[in-house]
């Protein structure tokens, strides 16, 4: 399965392709866009998708900006690894960043879904405050995932929590991506208005991950419990949500706002469902643009490696 090959969706050509190897040995896609001497914007993608789910982003925000954009363990172009656990999400995140950025080169951090819950495992790594100006988070929780989702349409309680397990851990193949298979995927993780270009987009990328890496990662998502890493993430922070998310409801983006240290604003978008990025990307976008904007500059500096960047700086009182 390969992404669109047009329109917004269709992912733009790096300017430059690497494999950054994690402390565990695995390796990593890892793509950069844009100018060398931009501000950067690191993107890490959600559970089952790619680098090909942040294709609108990356083809805006590459104009001015240097975007980072990485294959977790086992998706896209990211071979698939025996550790999938929340410690290793965060090992990645902290290869990637080591290997992109210059010494305490700061950039903006996007994470959507799985991308959110790895930047939260990493929120006291080091090498994840040392470049983190700001975070964004879309769509995403810290805990409760299985028990808090409406993917099955019953009443909370046991029985949904039991069944979302097994549909979301299932081991079966899904197939071809056919028009019953994206009626499918729009009604778990897409608002009813979504247009059927981002339909088609979101099910090429979804259909394209491994079954036995999106059981493995279901796995982990049904037992995560990071709460703790959401007290610990003291960059500023603002979230972006669907109010239609029935993968991870909006309670959970109203949790996040209660527990994290420097929260910066909480944008709920109505219709739209988990998928932000793609549902929603010019919003999205606009306020990536506006987080850069607010936190992050670009001034010179000499990377570790002797080799010339330009990093950016958080704003002092930003």
């Amino acid at each position: 399965m390969t992404p669109v090959a047009s329109g917004p969706y269709a992912p733009p050509t790096p300017s430059r392709a690497l494999t950054v190897v994690s402390a565990d040995g695995a390796r990593l896609h890892v793509e950069v866009h844009g100018p060398e001497d931009a501000p950067p914007v690191v993107l890490s993608h959600g559970w089952t998708c790619s680098t090909a789910f942040w294709a609108a982003q990356i083809r805006d925000l590459a104009t001015d900006h240097r975007v980072i954009a990485y294959d977790q363990r086992g998706h896209g172009n990211s071979p698939a690894s025996s550790a999938c656990t929340t410690h290793a999400l965060a090992d990645d995140l902290e290869a990637v960043l080591a290997r992109t950025l210059a010494r305490e080169e700061k950039a903006l951090i996007v994470g959507h879904s799985m991308g959110g819950m790895t930047v939260m495992a990493a929120a006291t790594r080091p090498r994840f405050r040392e470049h983190a100006a700001a975070v964004l988070l879309c769509s995403t929780g810290s805990s409760r995932l299985v028990a808090r989702s409406r993917v099955v349409p019953l009443g909370a309680g046991r029985l949904r929590t039991w069944l979302t397990g097994h549909v979301l851990g299932s081991r079966a193949p899904l197939g071809p991506v056919t028009p019953v298979a994206k009626s499918v995927l729009k009604y778990a993780t897409m608002g009813a208005g979504s247009a059927p270009h981002m339909v088609e987009a979101c099910a090429r990328i979804v259909h394209a991950c491994p079954r036995a890496v999106r059981h493995a990662w279901a796995g982990v998502l049904e037992a995560l419990d990071l709460d703790h890493g959401v007290r610990e993430l003291h960059a500023p922070t603002a979230i972006v949500h669907g109010a239609a998310d029935r993968l991870t409801p909006p309670v959970h983006a109203r949790a996040l706002v209660a527990a994290l240290p420097h929260c910066v604003g909480l944008t709920e978008l109505t219709g739209v469902g988990h998928m932000t990025p793609i549902e929603a990307p010019d919003l999205v976008t606009a306020r990536i643009r506006e987080l850069v904007t607010t936190y992050v500059t670009v001034t010179g500096t000499e990377p570790e490696d002797g080799h010339r960047a330009t990093p950016a700086q958080i704003k002092e009182g930003a």
